[in-house]
This record gives structure tokens, C-alpha cells and sequence, in this order.
């Protein structure tokens, strides 16, 4: 019989090629300092060069991933499991091992053939990081491996679910799918919009996917990109933004809409359907303190589903959330500190 975790995370597994970036370097590949896209033909040998800075540390990365390993290292143990496709190569074993650390159950789907393990160039500037992705493998994941007895039993067995906006390019049927079963069984499911360039590029697809969200996370760009793709009067009112996603139309309506913002230093936002708004101030934190924010917001999100799945109330998991960001930007990389306190 199929364990059943509570929490259920589906998304990119990606192993991070992390380094400090200059402004040469970024403009050379045409890249802002704080931004993620999927690479194209003309990104393809910054992977080569980047590997050869003395600098250079791998980390298991992957949106989602990070969301996943954080929520488990605050919840008991077997609580979380996260599927997500890759290769069999030593970048799979790499993002194993990271997850076993943190406790994490991982359900790799695995895609037979050349491609490799989906990578991630993570490139530092001061506070900011700029991500190109290559999915490689992790974009073969299918509606059809969603659907398979294995990974299906993993999904009824859930009662929440995160996925995150960067999956909307590889399955949208997949996470429809979950999406349609949370809705019909009234469980939690939600999503992140992830990057600019989702509700910029993928406008059709999260549109269909938006009425099945019960809480959608994001920050103040991703808020910018979703009012200038759906023409709002003010890109830059980010309670705006957030209430008028809140009030959009909804297929469960036993369960009201969150749409939660963080916006870095600034107060976390957070927006309910009947257009309530609540703002939460972070964590602070001295300047000098800060090592890299690289998988800051995948913390907040994994700290405020923790909650979600402990039944908590709103304020104390976006407590959470601010605390395991508060902690993982004093790290290299998306990882957690040896010690936690999950209360």
C-alpha cells in the first residue's frame, strides 16, 4: 500500500550550477541581474563557462524542490513527497542525495535516453540572482505519468498540494489533473506563479488553472507581469493586483482564495476574496548577514505550507514562511541551516 503524505510538490527537479556573476558576464548572455528564464541556443555555452569558475557550488535546486525540502524539514518526517522527472546520471544522484538530507521523499520519474538532469545556471550579483534553466529531462514529465497507478495513489493519498508556475511549460494537463481532484475532494491546492515570465508568456495556460488555486503565491515582478499581461490599470499596485486575482472566479467555492505577495524587504501582502488585505513585515535582517537570496521565496512557501498542512491559522504561516526565508538567505544556496525549529 502507497504511503500517504499530506503535502504533495510537483515541479522541475534541477541541480543549481551556482556562481558569482559580473555585469560583463550577464550582458555578454543578454541577461538581467534579477530575473529567471528557460534557456535558449544562445545560453548554451554559459553552462560550459560557468563550470570552470573557481567559485562554482552545486546545489539541488528546482522551485518546488526547495518549497518541498524546506516544508519537510518543519514537519515529521514523511510528510512531504515530491515528483518531478529526470534523467539517471550523477546529477539525479546529486539532487537525491540533497533531498535525503533534508528528509525529503523523492519520486523521480525517470526518462529514458540522452537528455541529461535538468540544470539551473544561478548567477549572484550583490542581492540579486539571475536564473537560466535547462530542463532537459524534467520537461518530459507527461499528464500520462501523472495519471500512472504509482504517482496517482501519491496524489489521492495528499491534502495539499504546491506546484510551481515554471511546471506550467511542461504539463498543463498534468497539473489539471491534480488540480480538477483537490476541487472535487475540497483539498488545498496552490500554486506560484514563479517568474515574470509565466504570466507573461504562459497567460493562456495559468488563466485555465487560476479558478482551481486556493492560495497563489508570487512577488511584486510576477504581480507586475500578471497586470500588464491581463491590461490592469496599475502594474505597479501590487494590493490591487492581489485582490483582483483573490476575486477571480473559483470552481471550489467551499474554500476562499489567498493570493500571497512577498516583496523582498517590503511587507508580505496577503489578499482574501472578499478583498480583506493583510500586511506582515519580514524578518529583519542586517545587510552584512545576508549571504545569497537565491531560494528565498521557495522558503517563505515552504514554511507557509508547513502550516497549511498543521491546519494553522494565516498570520502564523506567513510567520513561517518569513522564517525560513529569514534562514535561508544566510546560506549559499537554497539549502536550510543544520538546525530549525519547527514550532
Amino acid at each position: 500500500m502507497t504511503h500517504s503524505y499530506p503535502l504533495f510538490c510537483m515541479g522541475n527537479p534541477l541541480l543549481d550550477i551556482q556562481v558569482k556573476a559580473d555585469e560583463e558576464l550577464l550582458a555578454r548572455y543578454n541577461l538581467k541581474s534579477n530575473d529567471a528564464i528557460l534557456a535558449d541556443e544562445s545560453h548554451m555555452s554559459l553552462y560550459e563557462e560557468i563550470i570552470q569558475f573557481d567559485d562554482v557550488v552545486y546545489v539541488a535546486g528546482g522551485a518546488s524542490q526547495n518549497t518541498a525540502r524546506g516544508a519537510q524539514r518543519l514537519l515529521p518526517a514523511k510528510s512531504v513527497v515530491y515528483v518531478g522527472a529526470t534523467s539517471s546520471d550523477k546529477f539525479r544522484d546529486q539532487l537525491v542525495s540533497a533531498a535525503t538530507a533534508d528528509g525529503l521523499t523523492t519520486e523521480y520519474v525517470t526518462i529514458p535516453g540522452n537528455l541529461p538532469t535538468g540544470t539551473c545556471a544561478a548567477l549572484i550579483s550583490g542581492h540579486d540572482r539571475s536564473l537560466v534553466t535547462k530542463l532537459s529531462a524534467a520537461e518530459k514529465l507527461t499528464v500520462d505519468h501523472v495519471r500512472s497507478e504509482h504517482i496517482w495513489n501519491l496524489v489521492k493519498g495528499a491534502r495539499v498540494y504546491y506546484v510551481e508556475g515554471f511546471f506550467l511549460t511542461v504539463t498543463p494537463e498534468g497539473i489539471l489533473e491534480i488540480a480538477k481532484h483537490a476541487a472535487a475532494e475540497n483539498k488545498i491546492f496552490t500554486m506560484n506563479l514563479s517568474a515574470p515570465f509565466i504570466p507573461q508568456f504562459f497567460t493562456k495556460v495559468l488563466d485555465e488553472v487560476l479558478p482551481y488555486m486556493d492560495v497563489v503565491f508570487g512577488n511584486e515582478g510576477e504581480a507586475e507581469a500578471y497586470a500588464l499581461a491581463h491590461n490592469l490599470p496599475d502594474p505597479k499596485d501590487v494590493k490591487a493586483i492581489a485582490t483582483y486575482i483573490a476575486k477571480l472566479p473559483k470552481v471550489n467555492s467551499q474554500r476562499e482564495r489567498l493570493v500571497v505577495f512577498t516583496q523582498g524587504v517590503n511587507n508580505t501582502i496577503v489578499v482574501k476574496a472578499d478583498g480583506t488585505i493583510q500586511e506582515y513585515p519580514i524578518i529583519a535582517i542586517p545587510e552584512s548577514a545576508i549571504v545569497d537570496c537565491n531560494g528565498a521565496g521557495d522558503a517563505f512557501c515552504g514554511g507557509f505550507v508547513s502550516k497549511l498542512v498543521q491546519g494553522a491559522d494565516i498570520a502564523t504561516a506567513v510567520a513561517k514562511g518569513h522564517y525560513l526565508a529569514h534562514q535561508v538567505i544566510q546560506q549559499v544556496g537554497p539549502t536550510y541551516p543544520r538546525t530549525l525549529h519547527q514550532d
